[in-house]
């Protein structure tokens, strides 16, 4: 059963890896899978989230920095460590790799990690805005097999993490916004029956 599943997901990425190959995703997904392409665009959505985002956006805020710092940890130094997984870009000679294949382990991907993480996060707290999100973390998944630094199922399994992860500290912060509405609500009717009194 595992050889099978290795030979479904060797063939998925050789299927995204060159099947779908062209030459303006050749140019689209290295650019939209280095991080440093998106440093501009992560401090545009902080930014927004403290001066725009009300006070559930200043928790989310904060709770955005905790959610990658645990999230990027543990997949990177936890469970590649643990799985040990090599990159298809060290094993099989005839892969497009677009960008650097480094010696790290493969599973998961970070990138799906990080990326639904946050993805579910803020689809959780910022619904109207979900489809955006996700759009954004699947096009960053999807570039890993495509340029050849990781297999499908790593992508899948960041994924899986991602929106656990992101799940879990989604509710945190909406049950923390709900406790000070609560409590700013019980304030406010107390000062209310003081007036009317």
């Amino acid at each position: 059963m595992a050889d099978l599943l290795y030979q479904i997901d060797v063939w998925l990425l050789y299927f995204i890896n060159h099947t779908l190959s062209n030459p303006l995703f050749n140019k689209f997904f290295p650019f939209i899978t280095e991080v440093k392409n998106w440093y501009i665009a992560y401090i545009i959505l902080f930014l927004v989230l403290i001066i725009k985002g009300g006070r559930l956006g200043r928790i989310a805020s904060l709770f955005l920095i905790l959610l990658i710092i645990s999230t990027d940890q543990f997949s990177s130094f936890f469970l590649k460590n643990l799985f040990e997984r090599i990159r298809p870009c060290n094993v099989f000679g005839d892969l497009n790799v677009l960008v650097t294949c480094t010696e790290s382990f493969s599973f998961p991907s970070s990138h799906a990690v990080n990326n639904f993480a946050a993805a579910m996060f803020f689809g959780k707290i910022f619904p109207k805005m979900k489809w955006s999100f996700f759009t954004v973390a699947f096009l960053e998944a999807f570039s890993r097999p495509y340029v050849g630094v990781h297999y499908p199922s790593d992508v899948f399994g960041g994924t899986l993490i991602g929106l656990f992860f992101g799940y879990i500290y989604a509710m945190i912060v909406l049950m923390i916004d709900s406790k000070i509405n609560n409590r700013n609500r019980k304030i406010t009717d107390k000062y209310e029956r003081i007036e009317f009194k």
